[in-house]
C-alpha cells in the first residue's frame, strides 16, 4: 500500500512540474513574439537608433545562444530545479527592469540579461521532461511543450497589438515587457512548492567520474572554449551589416571548435567529468536528430520574417492584420505538437517526415497564392489556408524530434545534451534569417515582392529536403538497428 502511494505521489508531482515548465515556456516565448510587434513603438518612445533597436532583438539571442550548454551541464551536476527556478527569477526581474527602462541603452543590457535567464531555464526544462518521463508519457510531455510552443507564437503578437494599442504609444510597449512578470512570480511560487528536494547542490561527478568533484565537475575551460565558439558564429551574423570585418570570426569559431572537442577529450582521459559526454554523438539517433533540427531552424524561422515582411509591405495590410495571419498556423501546430506528441512512440520517425512533407506542401502553396494575389487578384487570406498546413508540419517536427532525438541519452547529460540541440537552433535561426532575408531583399532589387518571397521559400523548401533526407536516413538506420 505505501509502495503504491509513493508511485502515486511522484505521478502527480511530475504533471505539476510539466506545470511549471510550461508556464515558464508560455514566459519566455511569449516575452519574444511581443518584442517583434513592439520595435517601431520602442524607437519612437526612446529615440532610439536602428542599431539600438537591432540590439533589442541580438542582445537577447546572444547571451541565450551562448550560456544553453554550460547551463544544461550545471543543471546536470547541480539540480535542475534549483538553476530553473534562479533562470526563472532572472527573466523576471530583467522583465521588469526593461519594462521601465529610460533609454535605449538600459534597455538593452536588461534585454542581455533576459537572455541569459531564459538560457539558463531553458535547458533545465528539456532536462527535467528527460528526467521524469519515460516512454509513451515523455512523447505526451513533449507534446504539451510544443502545444504550448504553438499557443505562445500565436498570442503574443496578438496580445502585444492589444497592448500597444489601448496602452499608448509610451506605456503599451513597456507593458509588453511587464506581462511576463505575474507569470514569472507565479511559476517561482509552484516551482518553490512542487519542485522535489534538493533544489540545488554542490557540483557533483556524473559517469562514474571520481575525480570531477567542486568546480572541476563544470569544466571551466570546456564551458569558457564552447561559450566562445558559440559567440563568434552569432555575432557576425548580427553585426556584420554594421561591420563586415566580423566575418573573420567564422574561423575562428571553426577553430575554437576544435579546441574545445579536443579539449573534451583530454579532459575526460584525465579522469574528470567533461562538459559533454562526446560519445553520445555516436548514438545515430541523437547525431541524426541534431542535424535534423538544425536545418529545420535554418530554414523555418525565416518563414515568419518573411511572411510578416510581405504581408505589411507586398499586400499592404496594418501591422495588427499581419499579426492575425499566423494565428491559424500557430493554433494548428499546437494542435498537431500534441497529437504527435502521443503518438511519436508508436509511429517514430515517420510523424517527422509526414510533418516536413507537410510543411513544404504548405511553402508551395504559399507561393501559389502569393502568385495568384499579384496576378489574378485573389484574396491575401488565402494564405491562412496555406500557412495552416505549414502549421500542422511544424508542430508535427518539433517535439516529436526533440523527443527521439533524446530517447537514447543518459540521463546524466539530458541538460546539456538537450542545450546542444537547442544551441543548433539557435545557431541555424541565425544563419537562415540572415542568409535569407539577404537574398529575399537582393532579388527586391530587380523584381517585385511576390518573386522575392517566392525566391526565399523555394530556398526554404531545399533546406526542408535536406532535412526530409537526414529524417529518411534515420528511420532507415533505426530499421537496420531492429534486425
Amino acid at each position: 500500500m505505501e509502495v503504491k502511494q509513493e508511485l502515486a505521489a511522484s505521478e502527480t508531482i511530475k504533471w505539476k512540474i510539466l506545470i511549471v515548465l510550461l508556464a515558464a515556456i508560455f514566459m519566455s516565448l511569449v516575452g519574444v513574439s511581443i518584442v517583434n510587434v513592439a520595435l517601431p513603438s520602442i524607437q519612437g518612445s526612446l529615440n532610439a537608433t536602428q542599431s539600438d533597436i537591432q540590439w533589442v532583438l541580438s542582445g537577447y539571442a546572444l547571451t541565450f545562444g551562448v550560456i544553453l550548454v554550460s547551463a544544461g551541464r550545471a543543471g546536470d551536476i547541480m539540480g535542475r530545479g534549483g538553476l530553473f527556478l534562479i533562470g526563472t527569477a532572472i527573466f523576471t526581474g530583467a522583465s521588469i527592469a526593461a519594462g521601465l527602462a529610460p533609454d535605449a541603452n538600459s534597455l538593452n543590457v536588461a534585454r542581455f540579461i533576459q537572455g541569459f535567464g531564459s538560457g539558463l531555464l531553458n535547458p533545465q526544462g528539456v532536462g527535467m521532461i528527460q528526467q521524469y518521463f519515460r516512454g509513451a508519457e515523455r512523447g505526451r510531455a513533449f507534446g504539451y511543450f510544443g502545444t504550448m510552443v504553438g499557443f505562445s507564437v500565436a498570442v503574443g503578437p496578438v496580445i502585444g497589438g492589444l497592448l500597444i494599442k489601448f496602452g499608448g504609444a509610451d506605456l503599451g510597449w513597456r507593458l509588453t515587457f511587464l506581462v511576463n512578470v505575474p507569470i514569472g512570480i507565479l511559476t517561482l511560487a509552484l516551482g518553490y512548492m512542487w519542485f522535489p528536494r534538493p533544489l540545488i547542490h554542490k557540483p557533483r561527478a556524473t559517469n562514474n567520474s571520481k575525480k570531477s568533484t567542486g568546480l572541476s565537475s563544470l569544466d571551466p575551460i570546456g564551458s569558457v572554449l564552447l561559450a566562445i565558439a558559440v559567440l563568434a558564429v552569432l555575432f557576425p551574423f548580427v553585426e556584420s551589416e554594421q561591420n563586415p570585418y566580423m566575418w573573420i570570426l567564422l574561423p575562428i569559431s571553426i577553430f575554437l571548435l576544435y579546441m574545445w572537442v579536443h579539449w573534451e577529450r583530454f579532459y575526460a582521459k584525465l579522469g574528470y567529468s567533461p562538459m559533454v559526454n562526446l560519445n553520445i554523438f555516436s548514438t545515430k539517433s541523437y547525431s541524426n536528430g541534431i542535424i535534423i533540427m538544425s536545418l529545420y531552424f535554418l530554414g523555418m524561422t525565416s518563414i515568419w520574417v518573411l511572411v510578416a515582411l510581405y504581408v505589411q509591405y507586398g499586400a499592404g495590410l496594418s501591422a495588427f492584420a499581419t499579426s492575425l495571419v499566423g494565428i491559424p498556423s500557430a493554433l494548428l501546430s499546437a494542435y498537431a505538437a500534441d497529437w504527435s506528441g502521443r503518438r511519436v512512440m508508436d509511429y517514430g520517425r515517420k510523424i517527422v517526415i509526414a510533418g516536413l512533407g507537410m510543411a513544404m506542401l504548405g511553402l508551395l502553396l504559399s507561393i501559389v497564392f502569393i502568385f495568384t494575389h499579384e496576378y489574378f487578384g485573389t484574396s491575401i487570406w488565402w494564405l491562412l489556408l496555406s500557412l495552416g498546413i505549414l502549421g500542422i508540419g511544424q508542430g508535427s517536427v518539433i517535439s516529436p524530434n526533440q523527443a527521439l532525438t533524446l530517447a537514447d541519452v543518459p540521463i546524466e547529460y539530458a541538460g546539456s545534451s538537450g542545450a546542444i540541440m537547442q544551441t543548433g537552433q539557435r545557431i541555424g535561426s541565425s544563419i537562415g534569417i540572415a542568409m535569407i532575408t539577404a537574398l529575399v531583399f537582393a532579388v527586391l532589387s530587380s523584381y517585385n515582392w511576390s518573386t522575392a518571397i517566392a525566391v526565399g521559400f523555394a530556398v526554404i523548401i531545399l533546406v526542408m529536403m535536406l532535412a526530409l533526407a537526414v529524417a529518411v536516413k534515420d528511420l532507415n538506420d533505426r530499421k537496420a538497428n531492429k534486425k
